[in-house]
């Protein structure tokens, strides 16, 4: 593969600023110009990689590639945050907000900077760091911003003219649709005083009240939310969260589905507990895929009609991540836990393999679908900084390390205009490589007394299933019903003949009493009885103790040493039945 088209990694650190090879040879990329000095920061690239922008102390620098040569430098200290619009038109810069003393008034700290010029075009007021970046269409059609309970429109990248305007009070975060045949704008409302929160869906420029809304849902208990669009921009799943709770510490968390069309739902999930991750498959616009649920952590695909499609278990994971074709993903348990990472055909929904990148905080496919990046960054965590490559087979590429006494900020692959790779086929043979992943194997603490006793897992995970709704009878062909009613003829045959082997048992006589698959009878001797009733007991604990050897639960010793007393107990049982 030429060096030109190898995804490269741009590295920030307290060593400045470099790029490097993503694979191939792994060596810094010796054209760029390297930033040596340690504040830098800001560091972002244009959509289709050909622009890199970062900020020092006292400047503003942009590099433009395949040449490595810098495009721009300009001298503006204090930026802090920086971001291109999608098609590199133009770059946002934002620096914290002050007022200037003499005059008294504000200093416009929100800075668009025309990339075919350099020049800086227009600078506005954005007192909040948060939600500072303006919002564009995939097409820049037209750019939002949120300014005084009311959102701004420019349309064509023209900053001098405001051509739309949607006012809604109290309105805190707005989303505009990544579609460009149609610009959709998503606004909320956080409710106050009793009155619930509410979310509209418009088409641009159609604004006004909810009558004009193409959708309108409303809810309570929503401190937060997030927005998170199909690909194509027609619906957009909406995570609404509360600080705290009476059930939870950590709050409560609701998943809303909502469609340009006008349909609204919830996302009712399998298990309680947070909503760990969610994203959308970049091939379809009809599934997306969630964790959630206390650990062990769920993980569902489900359709547009927020119905279960298939079931990955349960395990240690709090993240997801799909490659940009789609067709693999990945699911990793991340930050308190141990860096466990699934890789999965998310067609054929098989699991490819399953690794750990211990202590890793950040992970990022490379645009060739085929290779991702792990890496320990501070201050998340100060040592053992650097970052690895793999490739989803589960085979380590390259681990570089930085020196105790510096730290790594940032990983960042360079994006690639669409086409330049390709979709290659699924591997599920693990390619070659020279490196063996080496990670720190500590065992789990266990107290003095347990010695030689064999461990019992903490959790115990459920395997993965499909999950598709059940069929409608009335929908279904001849031989398909035949089939399911021999499969539920074949069950209760089964649970028959169970059920008549749980009542092989000494027969009862008058005034017996019974319990959980034994009969206990009565002899009219009360020594007996008592005898009797403790073998009853005994039985019944081996019974339960055998549902859970079934269920795949480990057993201890005197578990197991219980287990062979049963034909000993039942032969005593009978014994005292018959003779009384």
């Amino acid at each position: 593969m030429a060096a030109s088209t190898v995804p490269k990694l741009a590295l920030r650190g307290s060593q400045g600023l470099w790029l490097a090879n993503g694979y191939a040879d792994f060596q810094e990329v010796k054209e760029f110009p390297r930033e040596s000095t340690p504040t830098c920061k800001g560091l972002t690239f244009s959509e289709d990689g050909t622009l890199l922008a970062w900020t020092t102390e006292q400047s503003l620098k942009i590099v433009k590639f395949p040449s490595c040569q810098l495009l721009y430098e300009k001298e503006h200290p204090r930026l802090a945050c920086l971001q291109f619009s999608p098609k590199g038109t133009y770059l946002a810069a934002w620096e914290p907000y002050r007022v200037n003393r003499e005059a008294q008034s504000g200093i416009p700290n929100l800075h668009f900077y025309n990339m075919e010029t350099g020049a800086l075009e227009k600078s506005l007021f954005q007192k909040k760091q948060a939600g500072w970046a303006p919002q564009w269409s995939q097409d820049e059609g037209i750019m939002g911003r949120s300014v005084n309970n009311e959102l701004q429109f420019n349309e064509n990248n023209n900053l001098d003219k405001i051509t739309q305007k949607l006012h809604v009070q109290k309105v805190t975060e707005f989303s505009i649709s990544p579609c460009t045949e149609k610009y959709y704008v998503a606004a909320y409302v956080p409710g106050s005083k009793g009155q619930p929160s509410f979310m509209r869906v418009y088409q641009y420029p159609n604004f006004g009240g909810p009558e004009i809304a193409l959708a309108n849902k409303s809810f309570f208990n929503a401190d937060r939310i997030n927005f998170h669009w199909n690909p194509k921009g027609t619906s957009f799943l909406l995570l609404t969260s509360t600080e705290s709770s009476d059930s939870s510490y950590y709050g409560d968390q609701k998943l809303h589905y909502l469609s340009t069309n006008g349909e609204t739902s919830m996302v009712h999930l399998g298990k309680n507990g947070p909503v760990y991750s969610i994203q959308w498959s970049p091939e379809s616009n009809n599934e997306f895929t969630v964790v959630y649920g206390y650990m062990p952590a769920k993980a569902t695909i489900y359709n547009s009609k927020c119905e279960p499609l298939f079931d990955f278990g349960t395990g240690p994971r709090n993240e997801i991540y799909y490659n940009c074709f789609g067709n693999i993903l990945c699911l990793c348990g991340f930050g308190n836990l141990r860096g466990n990472m699934e890789f999965w055909d998310a067609k054929k929904h098989r699991l490819i393999c399953q690794m750990r990148a211990e202590d890793t905080t950040f992970f990022s496919w490379c645009p060739d679908g085929e290779h991702v990046v792990t890496a320990t960054l501070a201050p998340r965590l100060r040592v053992g900084n650097g970052y690895k490559i793999w490739h989803y087979t589960g085979c380590l590429l390259h681990h570089e390390k930085v020196p105790s006494d510096q730290a790594l900020w940032q990983v960042m692959w360079q994006p690639v205009p669409g086409g330049v790779f390709k979709q290659q086929p699924t591997k599920y043979k693990p390619i070659d490589s020279s490196l063996v992943p080496t990670e720190a194997k500590t065992e789990a603490y266990r107290a003095p007394m347990s010695k030689g006793r064999p461990s019992q897992p903490l959790h115990t995970y459920e395997p993965a299933s499909n999950a598709k709704p059940a069929q409608n009878p009335e929908n279904m062909s001849k031989a398909a019903l035949k089939n399911k009613k021999k499969r539920e003829a074949r069950k209760a045959k089964q649970e028959e003949e169970a059920g008549a082997e749980r009542a092989e048992v000494p027969p009862t006589s008058q005034g017996s009493s019974q319990g959980a698959g034994f009969v206990i009878p009565s002899t009219g001797n009360p020594e007996i009885d008592k005898k009797i009733k403790n073998l009853v007991k005994k039985l019944q604990q081996i019974e339960k103790l055998k549902e859970q050897q079934r269920e795949g639960k480990t057993l201890e010793k005197n578990q197991l040493d219980k287990l062979k007393t049963e034909d000993a107990l039942m032969k005593e049982l009978q014994d005292l039945t018959i003779n009384s």
